[in-house]
């Protein structure tokens, strides 16, 4: 059977990784618990800020069982700078449960916390080297300007790298406001958005984000590095603030004072 021009963008695409792909210290790993540490940092943090985070997590709860015995107030305090707490009380939650159950079967790792349809993507394919495509923002913006058709298939045994390949290529070439589509694009020839001229309109609109300077995000995450410096903040010093990461379960209150979940 002749080979079809989506077939060899494919094979390019993964040749291109192979040549190209970044080290980064989650591809040294197909343990599902690092997986999931590293995607769950991931969201919405650049790689750069990620790799010494995750390895520095890693090294200090190596296993669900590890992350699950720590108290909540030390996981949040090691995840300063990473945003959106939430996303380590999710984690701590879900290391409980395997460390108390085990992984479920892949198609129910949704009903772990936190994890939704990307997350569980990002396990099957890159702990468990399913053929599934873990789409994120650059993922979705290659598929986009590349297979507006849809994503041709993965060749058997491929699927750890046609995943990482693709994050790679919108991240570093396919990127959503400068993409180098005539300086190294293993997917250039045949691309229909380069050759229509329209890369820029087929291109998925990002959510555009409220500014941080004064926000809840902003007054809430100042809360938590008081407390992991080592502070105890009043309640009164920011009411609004206090009482939204008190209903989040990220803090505790002592009297009239904030303290870190689980203190003594």
């Amino acid at each position: 059977m002749a080979e079809t021009t989506d077939d060899a963008a494919v094979a390019r695409l993964i040749a291109w990784f192979g040549a190209e792909g970044a080290d980064l210290p989650w591809r040294r790993t197909r343990d599902r618990y690092r997986i999931l540490v590293a995607e769950t940092q991931l969201q919405a943090t650049q790689v750069a800020r990620v790799a010494p985070r995750y390895e520095r997590w890693v090294a200090r709860w190596p296993t669900p069982a590890a992350l699950a015995a720590a108290p909540l107030g030390d996981v949040l305090a090691e995840w300063q700078g990473l945003g959106y707490p939430r996303r380590a009380r999710n984690l701590h939650q879900t290391a409980a449960r395997i460390a108390a159950e085990g992984w479920p079967p892949a198609d129910r790792l949704q009903d772990l916390p936190g994890v939704g349809a990307y997350t569980a993507a990002a396990i099957r394919c890159f702990a468990d080297g399913e053929a599934v495509l873990p789409v994120d923002t650059n993922v979705r913006r290659v598929l986009a300007r590349r297979f507006p058709g849809g994503w041709p298939g993965t060749p058997e045994g491929e699927g750890w790298a046609v995943g990482q390949a693709l994050m790679d290529l919108g991240r570093t070439v396919c990127s959503a406001r400068a993409p180098r589509c005539d300086t190294g694009c293993p997917l250039r020839r045949g691309c229909p958005a380069a050759d229509a001229g329209v890369v820029a309109e087929v291109t998925p609109r990002a959510r555009r984000q409220s500014p941080y300077a004064g926000s809840m995000r902003q007054r809430r995450g100042a809360i938590l590095r008081a407390l992991a410096a080592g502070e105890r903040p009043e309640l009164g010093r920011d009411p609004d603030a206090a009482a939204s990461l008190l209903a989040d379960g990220l803090v505790a209150r002592r009297g009239a004072r904030l303290v870190p979940v689980g203190a003594p």
